[in-house]
């Protein structure tokens, strides 16, 4: 079954040339189904990068699902055509009257910066209280999972001595999680990343369960109990190439960074990176669609509560 997108959105082609079946708005219209409604609220400066990416993840099912995406309007992105976000976003006022199935909350690049620092905090603050109420189950990436800890549960973040970046090695602690349904005992995730939470703050929290841990990297995976939020630090969705984009910024703009880990072959940042992490990456989103979003949520969305 198709992903329902936008008309004219850039990452049709792209998803088609990769035979990924795509819906656009006016043949869905004509389809006598209901399709989840999905919000992803893309905090990332590449934007058309990173639709691309989570629209590949969340395609990979039988259902039809309905994606918007929505930007912020208390910050002004300075890597993306104004045009592109007048004609595929929407903002938070625009939406706060309406009910959705699921919701993605993107990382962003603002990790060493206090969150009340943050130029959009008060409006992200908004926007997750507002989650609580009008989304059935949200799914939080990198620092959006760790915004959304700290806002909810009172989890702080703490700096590391240097950039978390590659490929890393995790462990599930809870294989009867329905969000691992179809994973190994462990599996690869890619990280990239200045900050952490800890371990024993989120066991501390009775709401919360810790669901994978990296020997390296920390904590993975983490769910409310209600299943309602569900927390990643990682970045599950990225392309091959991402983290060799991401190294070799860092490197033009003179950081002190290492090598990602894991990731170049005999770490040769000229080779192409070794891709071990696509297949779990892809049934994390799958089942989160299917077993925390279709299975639960109500047909009438507008009873969400």
């Amino acid at each position: 079954m198709p992903i329902k997108i936008p008309n004219q959105l850039p990452a049709t082609p792209i998803l088609e040339s990769e035979n990924i079946f795509v819906m656009t708005e006016y043949r869905a219209l004509h389809q006598d189904i209901r399709p989840l409604r999905l919000l992803i609220l893309n905090l990332m400066p590449t934007k058309e990068v990173t639709e691309t990416q989570l629209l590949r993840q969340l395609s990979n099912s039988p259902l039809q699902v309905e994606v918007e995406f929505l930007h912020t309007i208390s910050y002004k992105s300075k890597n993306v055509d104004p045009v592109h976000l007048a004609s595929f976003y929407t903002t938070f006022d625009q939406v706060r009257d309406q009910h959705f199935d699921g919701m993605i909350i993107t990382g962003a690049p603002v990790e060493n910066l206090e969150f009340e620092d943050v130029d959009y905090w008060k409006e992200l603050c908004d926007i997750m209280e507002w989650t609580s109420h009008n989304v059935h189950s949200t799914l939080h990436i990198c620092w959006g999972a760790q915004a959304a800890l700290y806002y909810h549960f009172g989890i702080p973040k703490y700096p590391l001595d240097k950039k978390l970046s590659g490929v890393f090695h995790h462990k599930v602690l809870n294989t009867q999680s329905r969000l691992f349904r179809g994973f190994d005992d462990d599996f690869f995730m890619p990280h990239s990343r200045y900050t952490d939470v800890y371990e024993a703050d989120i066991t501390k929290v009775p709401e919360l369960e810790l669901l994978s841990l990296s020997d390296e990297a920390g904590v993975c995976v983490v769910k409310s109990i209600d299943n309602r939020y569900i927390f990643v630090t990682g970045h599950p969705e990225y392309d091959a190439d991402t983290l060799a984009q991401e190294y070799e910024r860092d490197v033009k703009k003179g950081l002190s960074i290492d090598i990602p880990k894991n990731y170049f072959p005999n770490d040769d940042s000229t080779a192409p990176p070794y891709v071990h992490w696509r297949a779990h990456g892809q049934l994390l989103y799958s089942n989160w669609l299917n077993y925390f979003v279709y299975q639960t949520t109500p047909y009438d969305i507008s009873s969400i509560k």
